[in-house]
Parts: structure tokens; C-alpha cells; sequence
């Protein structure tokens, strides 16, 4: 199969559903006011709530949300032929992902800014938003622990990678006082961070850092992780303007020339894809295809963790109701853009189907790694630049977006731990530093705990993430559903993808108990021991889930009803 041609459809189809559907969307479902005004004008406090420009919150929006999930996530399922996961990428997309995300920011803003978890309790019940939020602060706990743990594999990987990373937060802090404080306009503090960021990786080639096996007791990985998290629990103290913000929108200018070089490459070098579209050779380690496709790819095809992010501070930003089409469903479609590329990268990347299967004899294996063996390869052979170079350019992309999503979750995780302080009248809770310790010691004890003290087995957590994930954006979904009933909308265009991904979501979810006691009870303790605190989570997970489910379901059919009343 043609790479270049397998972009050029896959960005095509992309490219037509924000043009044709996202309108539809936008006009005859939300019905975006322009002149409605948003939380971020009506609540401004100049930390969490700041009227942004679209295309700065945009790249907040999208580079929070991207993260490495849709590199990650693509990188492992295309065990199963490529074929599968280009399908469910673009589809996706197209019809899951953007209503979702687009639907959380709209929902949000009509309420108060208020995250997904919290307006349940008006939409559905009390009773659902309490079940919903624990579900909520389930996943930000994994979403966290999951990144830092990829960080800490990518930088222990790749050592040149250290210096552009973290040269990255100085760089973000300086542009958000030049923007915010010194008022300069946006374009030239915009060039010269992007020319420091790609400049500095020059420097990480030729000064790379690892850091000392032993130091403290604890392996580099572990060293790693505690740094990233305390980093993580400082920035999501501070105010948004000052490093979220400018961070992600940098981000976002990277990962924009990021994927311009790497489909610009694609095309140049119009590699073949070495995978076959439907791999009949699949090792005994991997899972069925149905369900597990829907919750590999987490990230790039629907994401509850968008909704999170699109509810918990997307919607604070939003200068204009009509901004939420841009924000929201077009960095959904960056985001599949990006888990296409990484498919083509993990699969078009190779030399030979030999070699390509070496990469895939586990399931599990390829991920991150494959994305930046592939894309480098095809980077160098491209564009020229040195497959070195490449390399690591490619993983401190990977890094910072795996970054912003840590800034993000670790905040998010602090905003609901203080809407339980306040809901459940705890006022200690409501204490930013200490709902954020909380959150902070909640992720690495997960990561610690998942990964043995090293936290190197921590991406065992990755398939009960994209669970939780799935079944996250299926209730946002169906609490979305019942607004659009309660307003005398049509609710179709959204309980469709819920049906859908709700679906493959329980049932994968039941597979993976039933994986999680096998290989705990086949590994025997203490090894084994480390699997039963993740099946515990993912029975709890799914319990709480199906009850939300069934409060929610009660609640929209109740709506259907007045509805239908009303009309008669």
C-alpha cells in the first residue's frame, strides 16, 4: 500500500467533516449564539478564567487533549494490519471525536464553565454526578500516571530529549509575560519561541543527560517520574496565562510543524506500508480485535478525556460561544490527523515485514518507539536530515504534548477534589495545594504501584486507560444527549457514537478482568500481586459507570417524555 495515498484520503475525509459536518453541527444541534456570553467574560478572575484569542486557546485545546495517547494508542493497534485502525481514525474523527469534544466545550459554557462531572448533577442527578466524578478522577489518575511513565521512558530512550523538553517551560513562560504582561503582540514572541524550541534540540544532541542509576535509591525511571510530577503539581497551580496557555500553544505551533514535516516527508519519500492491512499473523499475546480496537486507540478517533479538558478549561477561555467549532471539533481533527500520521509512521517506517514483525511479536510493543523508529526513517529518507536528528525531534514532540496533558490532568484532577470540598462542605479540600498533594500522591502511588519500583511496568495501565476512557466519553455523550432533549433538539447525533463506543467499551472492559485474574494468577505473587489493585479499578470502573448509565438513561427517557407532552 502507498503511504502518500493512504494521507492524502485520510486527510481528505478529515478535512470534509469539519467543513460539511461540524457546520451542520454548530447551526441545527448546539445552535452556536454569538452573543451569548461566556463564563470566561462573565466570571473573569484572570487565573482560570481568561477571554482567549481562538487560535492561542486552540492550541491549548489541541495539544492537551493530543498528548502521546494518539501516538501511542495507533502504534499498538496496528497489530492487528493497519487497515482497522485507519478506518476507526477516520471515522472517528469524522463523527465520534468532533461531536464530543465540540458537544463537552458547548455544554460546559451553557453552564457555567461547570466540568462534565459536575453538571451531571443538574442534567441526571446528584446521585450520577457523584458516581460520574469518581469515574472522572479515575481516569485523570491514569492519564497521568501513563504520561509520566512515557516521559520517563522517552527521555531515558532518548537522553537528547531532555534539554528541548524542559527548555520548553522557560520558553512558554517567557512568551506568556510577553503576551499578558508586556501586552507584545503575538506574532514575534510566536517566531522566536518556535526558533529557540528547534534550535535547542541541536544542543540536546550534543549534550545529552541521563540521569544516575541509584541516586536516593531509586532507578533513573523512578527519578524521573517523581520530577515530572512534582513539575506537574507546581504548573497546574499557577495561573493559565503565565505556562498552561502559553505552553500548549507553542505546543501546538510545534506539533503543527511537526506534522507538516512528517506528511510533507510521506509524501516525498512515499514509502510503502511494510504491514499488512489485516494482519493474519497476529501473536498469541494479542487480544481480540473487537473489542480492544476501540479502546487502543484511545486518543484519535474519541477521547473522554477531551471532554474533560473541553469542560474543565477550554470553556473557562472561550471568548465566543462560535469559538467552540473552531476550538473543539477542529482539534479533534488534529488530533486524527496525528493518529494517522502515527499509523503511516508505525507501519511504513520499516524495511521489510521481517523487521516489522520483530518490532510487533507482543502485543504491546511498538507504541511510542515505533512511532519515532518509523518517523525518523521516513524523516531522514524524506526531508534529509539525519535519522539521528530526527529521532530526536520526533521525541521531544512526543514529550512536550505528553506534557501538556500532565499539566492539564494534574489541574483537572485539583478542580474536582476542590468541587468535592465544596460539595460535600470539607474546606480543607477546597485548598488548591492541598487538593493538588492529593492528586499529585494519588497518580504516583498508581504509577509505583502499577510499575514496581521503578515504575518502569507502569504502561500496564494503558489498556485499563483507554477503557475508562471510552466509557468516559460515552457518558459525556449521553449526559450531552439529554441537554439537547431538555432544549427540544435533536439528540441523534450524539446517542449514535454513544451507543457505539459504550458498547465496546463494557465489553473490552470484561475482557480485561478476565486477562487482568489470569495473568495475576499465572504470575503468582508478588509479581502477580501488582494486577489485582488494576482489576479492582476496572470492576470498580465498570460498576460505577453502569450506574451512571442507568440514571442517565432514566433521566433522558423521563425529557423524552415531557417532549413528547408537550408537543401534544
Amino acid at each position: 500500500m502507498n503511504a502518500a495515498l493512504l494521507a492524502v484520503v485520510g486527510l481528505s475525509m478529515i478535512a470534509i467533516g469539519y467543513r460539511f459536518y461540524s457546520k451542520f453541527i454548530a447551526e441545527k444541534i448546539y445552535q452556536l449564539d454569538p452573543d451569548f456570553e461566556t463564563p470566561a467574560h462573565a466570571q473573569r478572575d484572570d487565573i482560570d478564567y481568561v477571554p482567549t484569542n481562538r487560535v492561542v486557546l486552540w492550541g491549548h485545546h489541541f495539544t492537551a487533549v493530543a498528548g502521546a495517547a494518539p501516538i501511542i494508542g495507533p502504534g499498538i493497534a496496528v497489530i492487528w494490519g493497519w487497515l482497522p485502525a485507519f478506518i476507526w481514525v477516520v471515522l472517528g474523527t469524522m463523527f465520534f471525536a468532533g461531536v464530543h469534544d465540540f458537544g463537552a466545550v458547548w455544554a460546559s459554557v451553557r453552564s457555567k464553565a461547570r466540568s462534565v462531572g459536575a453538571l451531571t448533577g443538574d442534567v441526571v442527578t446528584p446521585r450520577a454526578r457523584t458516581l460520574f466524578m469518581i469515574v472522572v478522577f479515575f481516569l485523570l489518575m491514569m492519564v497521568n500516571a501513563v504520561f509520566g511513565v512515557a516521559i520517563s521512558d522517552a527521555f531515558q530512550e532518548t537522553p537528547s530529549s531532555v534539554i528541548p523538553a524542559w527548555t520548553a517551560i522557560v520558553v512558554a513562560v517567557a512568551i506568556g509575560v510577553l503576551i499578558y504582561r508586556m501586552h507584545v503582540p503575538i506574532l514575534w514572541p510566536t517566531i522566536v519561541g518556535t526558533v529557540i524550541l528547534y534550535a535547542v534540540i541541536f544542543l540536546g544532541d550534543a549534550v545529552p543527560i541521563s540521569l544516575t542509576d541509584g541516586l536516593f535509591g531509586l532507578a533513573p525511571g523512578a527519578q524521573w517520574i517523581i520530577i515530572l510530577f512534582v513539575y506537574a503539581g507546581i504548573a497546574s497551580l499557577l495561573p493559565v496565562w503565565l505556562l498552561l496557555q502559553p505552553r500548549d500553544y507553542i505546543n501546538g505551533i510545534q506539533l503543527f510543524i511537526g506534522l507538516g514535516l512528517l506528511y510533507g516527508a510521506v509524501l516525498i519519500a512515499n514509502p510503502t506500508i511494510v504491514a499488512p492491512a489485516i494482519n493474519a499473523n497476529v501473536p498469541a499475546s494479542a487480544p481480540p480485535i473487537f473489542p480492544l480496537l476501540f479502546v487502543t486507540i484511545a486518543c484519535g478517533a474519541i477521547s473522554g478525556f477531551h471532554g474533560l479538558v473541553g469542560s474543565g478549561t477550554t470553556s473557562k477561555q472561550l471568548n465566543k460561544e462560535t469559538d467552540a467549532r473552531f476550538v473543539g471539533y477542529l482539534g479533534s481533527s488534529g488530533e486524527g490527523a496525528l493518529a494517522l500520521v502515527a499509523i503511516i509512521a508505525a507501519t511504513a517506517g520499516f524495511a521489510s515485514l521481517t523487521e516489522w514483525e520483530t518490532m510487533y511479536s507482543e502485543f504491546g510493543n511498538g507504541g511510542l518507539a515505533a512511532f519515532v523508529q518509523g518517523g525518523a526513517v521516513i524523516v531522514s529518507s524524506g526531508v534529509g536530515i539525519s535519522q539521528g536528528f530526527a529521532t530526536t525531534l520526533l521525541t521531544v514532540m512526543a514529550v512536550l504534548f505528553a506534557g501538556t496533558t500532565m499539566d492539564a490532568g494534574v489541574r483537572l484532577q485539583r478542580y474536582i477534589i476542590q468541587e468535592w470540598g465544596s460539595i460535600y462542605s470539607i474546606p480543607i479540600l477546597q485548598n488548591g495545594y492541598i487538593a493538588t498533594a492529593a492528586a499529585v500522591s494519588a497518580c504516583l502511588l498508581l504509577a509505583f504501584g502499577a510499575g514496581g519500583p521503578s515504575g518502569e511496568g507502569g504502561m500496564l495501565i494503558w489498556p485499563l486507560f483507554g477503557t475508562t476512557n471510552q466509557l468516559l466519553a460515552g457518558l459525556t455523550l449521553l449526559v450531552i444527549s439529554v441537554m439537547l432533549v431538555k432544549l427540544g433538539r435533536p439528540a441523534r447525533y450524539t446517542l449514535t457514537p454513544m451507543i457505539f463506543i459504550t458498547t465496546m467499551a463494557l465489553a473490552a472492559a470484561l475482557v480485561q478482568l478476565r486477562t487482568l485474574f489470569l495473568q495475576g494468577r499465572d504470575a503468582g505473587w508478588p509479581a502477580g500481586g501488582l494486577l489485582y489493585p488494576l482489576l479492582l479499578i476496572d470492576l470498580v470502573i465498570v460498576v460505577l459507570a453502569i450506574f451512571v448509565m442507568l440514571e442517565a438513561g432514566s433521566a433522558f427517557m423521563r425529557e423524552r417524555r415531557s417532549a413528547a407532552t408537550a408537543s401534544t
